[in-house]
């Protein structure tokens, strides 16, 4: 995880969400990304959660800009699943550009989660999830950032 991305952890979700407000989509990004799951941002528990949910559940996500699809990288063993669609459309939290990761016409267990994404930093994305419009978490997608 970078300085970067820790300080993420640390800050509020106002600020978080004025972060990702200030932000253009950026292009599709194409390659593997490492994931970071922000729960419980700006608290003492944001750091440990990510830690947590980065060795057991969730690893990040890899991109194929060509077929406009990315996949999730979950559980331990770096398992590809969860496949979604990728484009650009309004933010369901701004109405401004983001590049959607879109469930709902490619997995039967997320149909209802969309990610929204947009370019924070160099090679770093800053995400929204959610479940049929309600807002579940943030995340950050580190590209380059090296395995661990």
């Amino acid at each position: 995880m970078s300085a970067f991305v820790r300080q993420l952890l640390t800050r509020p979700q106002a600020e978080l969400d004025a972060l990702y407000s200030a932000s253009e989509a950026g292009p599709i990004p194409n390659g593997e990304a490492k994931g970071t799951m922000i729960v419980a941002p700006g608290t003492r528990l944001c750091a440990g959660l990510a830690t947590m949910i980065d060795r057991l559940a969730w690893q990040g996500k890899v991109f194929d800009s060509a077929s406009g699809t990315m996949c999730n990288r979950i559980l331990p063993f770096e398992l590809k699943a969860v496949v979604a669609r990728v484009y650009k459309a309004p933010s369901w939290l701004d109405q401004r550009e983001c590049i959607v990761l879109d469930y709902s016409r490619t997995s039967v267990v997320a149909r209802l989660v969309r990610d929204e994404i947009r370019l924070v930093a160099p090679n770093c994305y800053l995400g929204k999830a959610y479940w049929s419009r309600w807002r579940l978490v943030d995340f950050a997608l580190e590209f380059n950032a090296g395995r661990r």
